[in-house]
């Protein structure tokens, strides 16, 4: 059933994917709705898409005016919460939601909810094959691309695979999970937290609503999930790629095996297409809701195995001259670029950089050490990336992403690997890490046919 907002003034903050599918949202359900912005109309993608509508724009800045006189204020994802013009609304008590929250009470479906530092994307698309594969219509989004909101234009889903940031979970009021996957946690964003731990107890939000009819599949072999995670009231179900468990999923050498009402399932990880052992936690991870919903076993394997992963995770883009060359542009913290090392065999020459959030990139130097022969650092956190990580290769600092391609062409040995994997964001040169991901490829491509580059 749709929700009511008539005569409510509604202000939109941001005009990303997200704040434009709010809009619309807000407007088809009777709001009046102001949609502000920093940035001027010719920089927002997207905003021709709201001409049939009647809506405010408050664009190249914040009037705090459309703050003060709003009813409600429903934030996008992207925007920190103190803004100027959000700590502004708050001081008055005018009431704050964001978009995961808003749609989440018109949804009746329901919700698999995936968070963690790693592997979301991966994993919410896992569960999607999954259900779909059983036959039940599932939307699929969340932080993975199409809002949430989207998911209320259709009334008739059988479940809701949420991909859900730190930055959506922060928004959260009455938000309730059927499903909540936590799979692991590591140093992120701290270009927008003040700290570790309040980056944790962003990621906590998702369990604050649940309780004994709901289910927290949980990383077992992450201390700092478990210990996150010791206090929340809903039933933990486990996976471990370490140790074998009497209820779950355990990796057991070459098989995944799953433990449930006293009975064992085996599959065979031979028949795996996803590399890395990341893939494998993400794996285990998906199965569990489909199979303590009832899908078969051999039907919810097969989904997995047919899955050939996502755009910008681990993507081997081509072979040239003996040379892997690998686009793993999604690779954005510290940790997700430990993982994507420790995938391939040496030699790998490593081109990182781009926008720092705050990662100790010293956690990189055993890995460094042990597989990498050249690093090739771009963009504006080169200088601390090479500052932490001094001696442990070769370092090479380049202007962009062309330069850096140049590079690692010439300096890697035959049968080595070449990844881009910046551990940085990259809004210091491109408008997002798939954009960074495609002139990757477009640029390695092109020497493969002997193209100038």
């Amino acid at each position: 059933m749709k929700q009511t907002f008539s005569d409510m003034r509604v202000t939109v903050i941001g005009a990303g994917q997200t704040g434009l599918a709010l809009v619309r949202f807000l407007v088809d359900r009777g709001a009046t709705v102001t949609l502000s912005d920093r940035r001027r109309p010719e920089e927002i993608i997207g905003l021709d898409l709201l001409d049939d509508l009647l809506v405010d724009l408050d664009l190249g800045g914040h009037s705090l005016k459309c703050f003060e006189e709003a009813d409600l204020i429903a934030v996008s994802p992207g925007v920190p919460l103190d803004t100027k013009p959000l700590k502004h609304a708050l001081s008055k008590g005018i009431p704050l939601l964001g978009e995961v929250e808003i749609a989440a009470r018109e949804c009746r479906a329901p919700i698999l909810a995936v968070t963690g530092t790693n592997g979301k994307s991966t994993t919410t698309s896992l569960i999607g094959e999954i259900f779909k594969q059983w036959g039940k219509r599932i939307f699929v989004g969340g932080n993975l691309g199409t809002p949430l909101v989207a998911a209320c234009t259709q009334e008739d889903w059988d479940y809701l695979a949420v991909e859900l940031s730190s930055f959506q979970l922060e928004t959260i009021e009455r938000f309730c999970p059927h499903y909540g996957l936590l799979l692991n946690l590591s140093e992120d964003h701290l270009d927008r937290y003040p700290d570790l731990d309040s980056y944790f107890a962003a990621k906590k939000q998702m369990f604050k609503n649940m309780g004994p009819d709901q289910i927290a599949v949980l990383n077992a072999d992450d201390q700092q999930v478990m210990s996150l995670v010791a206090d929340v009231l809903c039933r933990k179900v486990l996976f471990s790629g370490s140790a074998y468990l009497n209820e779950g999923m355990s990796r057991i050498g070459n098989e995944l095996v799953w433990r449930w009402n006293e009975e064992e399932t085996r599959f065979s990880l031979s028949d795996l297409q996803l590399k890395g052992e990341h893939n494998i936690e993400n794996a285990m991870a998906a199965m569990i809701p489909a199979l303590l919903e009832g899908c078969p076993s051999e039907l919810a394997w097969s989904a997995v195995c047919s899955f050939r992963g996502l755009e910008h995770r681990m993507n081997l883009v081509c072979k040239l001259d003996g040379v892997s060359w690998y686009n793993d542009s999604k690779g954005t913290n510290v940790g997700s670029v430990l993982k994507s090392v420790a995938g391939l065999d040496a030699p790998v020459t490593l081109i990182a950089g781009g926008k720092d959030k705050g990662g100790d990139y010293s956690l990189l130097r055993p890995l460094l050490e042990d597989r990498v022969v050249h690093l090739v650092l771009l963009g504006e956190a080169a200088p601390k990336i090479e500052k932490a990580l001094s001696g442990a290769c070769h370092i090479h600092q380049v202007a962009d992403l062309k330069e850096a391609v140049q590079i690692a062409r010439q300096v890697t040995e035959a049968n080595g690997s070449v990844l881009l994997s910046p551990a940085c964001s990259s809004f210091d040169m491109f408008e997002n890490f798939g954009r960074r991901g495609d002139e990757f490829c477009r640029l390695v491509l092109a020497l493969k046919q002997g193209d100038a580059v």
